[in-house]
């Protein structure tokens, strides 16, 4: 059960950003939000930009 509920919820970290990062990913899930009619978290923003930079 644990397993599942990892996968699902993620892992919570702290990290810090720089300013200019901070910035590029708010406008990144800007855009997002005017693109979808659905929500986009700021988390799911920093993991697809994750995803696309360590494949």
């Amino acid at each position: 059960m644990y397993e599942v509920m990892n996968y699902i919820m993620g892992k919570r970290i702290t990290i810090v950003l720089d300013d200019d990062l901070f910035k590029k990913l708010r406008e990144r899930q800007s855009k997002q939000i005017r693109d979808s009619s659905k929500s986009v978290s700021f988390s799911r923003v920093i993991n697809q930009t994750i995803r696309k930079a360590v494949r």
